[in-house]
């Protein structure tokens, strides 16, 4: 979780100075391109901060109302992040766009929005890349893409995805500001303006769709869930084991129940003998299973039930 926060914090930091640096060009050269980037880049910064919240609700411990604790705070609070982006970032940038079309401005000196740029990129790209050494951290073994679409830490991947939107709409805008100027054509300001208003509706989508699976109580991907099912087979008392139901309640904090059928002739001391020892083989062996419930049957049991 302390890796989660520094992320956020880098990310936080880049985007409200970019954002103050955008705002004061944009009103200076008149660029709706620009303008959108600065409205993004606020909404980012916005976004980092709910982020925050959502963490350090999230650390909250147990009570009455809540025995599984407040894990999945920061899942909703990843989902309002989505939205936010979808419509604040997305929505302004596209209307801005539309206006900018309808109504043209010419764009007469882009200088200090290239200044801006660049100096954006140099920003978003730091903060990309502590996003970025924070999932190459956790991968293991697993590519990168891969690693970053089963993370259960919507901090993380949120950061990605806004860093990667933001470097993208940062070269849209570019284009935007050059073809504009180079062409007389300031109504290819605006189109790069719905672009970036395009590009971070998409992004918001995907968000949307990762906190959303979260939310409604995604499991364990099913290579976790086969090797838990064969740890609990491999135990010596056991006869067979039903499919591992499971649950994130955290990006850390993993629920898992399990129907385990025991051999003919194993004595109840054994039953709870064996049940410990297969919880704590699994426990050793994936750190994220915090609760494990084992029902526990004999096979005549099982079979009269």
């Amino acid at each position: 979780m302390t890796e989660s926060r520094i992320v956020v914090y880098g990310a936080i930091a880049g985007n409200l100075a970019i954002a103050t640096t955008k705002f004061i060009v944009a009103g200076i050269t008149g660029s709706a391109a620009m303008l959108s980037e600065a409205v993004h880049s606020t909404v980012d910064t916005g976004d980092g901060v709910l982020l925050l919240i959502g963490l350090h609700r999230s650390r909250r411990p147990p009570d009455p109302e809540h025995p599984f604790g407040y894990g999945k705070e920061l899942y909703f609070w990843s989902l309002i992040v989505a939205v936010l982006i979808f419509g604040v970032g997305g929505g302004i940038s596209a209307y801005e766009g539309v206006l900018h079309i309808m109504h043209p401005e010419p764009l007469y000196d882009p200088t200090w929005n290239y200044v801006v740029l660049g100096s954006a990129a140099l920003f978003e790209g730091a903060s990309f890349a502590i996003a970025v050494r924070a999932v190459l951290k956790n991968k293991g073994d697993q590519p990168f893409l891969k690693a970053l679409h089963v993370s259960k830490d919507p901090s993380t991947f949120t950061v990605v995805a806004e860093d990667s939107a933001a470097l993208i709409g940062l070269l849209l805008a570019a284009l935007g500001v050059w073809s504009s100027h180079h062409f007389g054509m300031p109504e290819l300001d605006g189109a790069a303006s719905i672009a970036i208003g395009l590009l971070l509706a998409g992004v918001a989508v995907l968000l949307i769709h990762e906190s959303r699976s979260l939310l409604v109580g995604e499991g364990v991907d099913l290579d976790m869930a086969r090797e838990i099912r064969r740890m609990a087979q491999s135990d010596p008392a056991v006869a067979s084991v039903a499919h591992p139901l499971t649950m994130y309640f955290g990006p850390d904090e993993v629920l898992l129940t399990l129907d385990v059928k025991f051999r003919n002739g194993v004595s109840g001391g054994d039953i709870a003998i064996a049940v410990n020892r297969i919880e704590r083989a699994i426990r050793e062996r994936f750190r994220s299973i915090k609760r494990i419930y084992i029902e526990a049957k004999p096979i005549a049991a099982a079979a009269q039930g």
